[in-house]
């Protein structure tokens, strides 16, 4: 694994906190920082493939497919959709995702090359 040095300016309540928690968890302030930066980085990819696999699909027709009847089994505890959900919820919903500014997602099969 190759790594690479950025030199990082953090207020001094951060550093003093992020320091604390580093000698609290046992590891080291660098391995306490590479772990924040990669959660971060994990939560943008899992929010841009959840956005790509919503945009352009039938809201109505997921929802009725969610609160159909199953055949074979009767539902269980659990299976009903939460108070409140509605189509229109959740149409305004998806449409206020749409403000939010994010990179484009790559497109599928596309894969980023190391240099060597």
């Amino acid at each position: 694994m190759r790594n690479s040095n950025f030199a990082l300016r953090l207020q001094t309540s951060l550093m003093e906190e992020a320091k604390e928690l580093a000698k609290a968890e046992g590891v080291a302030l660098n391995q306490l920082i590479n772990v924040a930066v990669a959660e971060k980085l994990a939560a943008n990819r899992t929010a841009a493939f959840l956005d790509r696999f919503t945009q352009g699909h039938n809201l109505q027709a997921a929802l009725a497919l969610l609160g159909r009847h199953r055949t074979g089994e009767p539902a269980r505890s659990g299976d009903e959709l939460p108070n409140g959900w509605t189509v229109e919820k959740m149409e305004e919903t998806i449409a206020n995702k749409g403000r939010k500014t994010r990179g484009e997602p790559r497109k599928r099969g596309a894969r980023r090359r190391r240099a060597g």
